[in-house]
């Protein structure tokens, strides 16, 4: 079973930049399909970025498109999200979910693991 620890939460103002981090333990990223959510007080979980294991395929919500960039260190085994030109409507926690069964990256339910997530606060 896999442990997810996200980091790299803070605040900020808006157009700065953070990097989020997911160090995993248990098991190995490159076994997994990766994704990062968000979930905004009184707003559902919702998708942000993923990473395929199978190639590496990554993949976006609107909102963030051309903003945020996931990838992966197989060496490190973690997980990153750089966020680039944030907005005060990125604010949330963050989380970092592991997929053992290739299914619909968007969905909160393809996820079988779960990190503890990481506050991003953005102010304006």
């Amino acid at each position: 079973q896999v442990q997810l620890v996200e980091s790299g939460g803070g605040l900020v103002q808006a157009g700065d930049s953070l990097r989020l981090s997911c160090a995993a333990s248990g098991g190995t990223v490159t076994s997994y399909d990766m994704g990062w959510f968000r979930q905004a007080p009184g707003k559902e979980r919702e998708f942000v970025a993923g990473i395929r294991r199978s190639d590496y395929g990554t993949y976006y919500a609107d909102s963030v498109k051309g903003r945020f960039t996931a990838s992966r260190d197989n060496d490190k085994n973690t997980v990153y999200l750089q966020m680039n030109s944030l907005k005060s409507e990125d604010a949330a926690v963050y989380y970092c979910a592991a997929a053992g069964a290739t299914r619909f990256l968007r969905l909160p339910s393809t996820y079988d693991y779960w990190g503890q997530g990481t506050q991003v606060t953005v102010s304006s």
